[in-house]
């Protein structure tokens, strides 16, 4: 499969802690596709930001450019969920190493962009 993502990099989310109530600002990767961001964990990534999201899908902040935008989160499951993964591996293949190297499924959030 070749990969139809318009891009995978880094971005800086800003979720609100579930018990601290206080901001937390990290660098994860992201993919764009048709302007929807996808979130993308990592083998290693036991971060808080995903539980403060399932705590709190609408206490997110995103920042892939100059300007950062409010989002809401939303963990994707099923087969939405693999055919994401099949286009996080295809744009960046380390990610199939990432998932055996761990017994947890690697998380993929969407983030839709509030529209005010």
């Amino acid at each position: 499969m070749t990969s139809d993502l318009a891009s995978l990099d880094f971005c800086y989310l800003t979720t609100t802690g579930r018990i601290s109530g206080n901001p937390h600002r990290i660098e994860i990767w992201f993919a764009l596709f048709e302007e929807t961001v996808y979130l993308m964990a990592g083998d290693r990534d036991r971060s808080d930001w995903i539980r403060n999201l399932q705590a709190d899908p609408t206490a997110l902040t995103v920042q892939d450019g100059p300007e950062p935008f409010d989002a809401v989160a939303r963990e994707l499951s099923g087969a939405e969920r693999d055919e994401w993964w099949a286009r996080a591996v295809a744009a960046y293949p380390p990610y199939a190493d990432y998932q055996v190297k761990t017994d947890r499924l690697i998380p993929i959030l969407l983030a839709e962009r509030v529209v005010d």
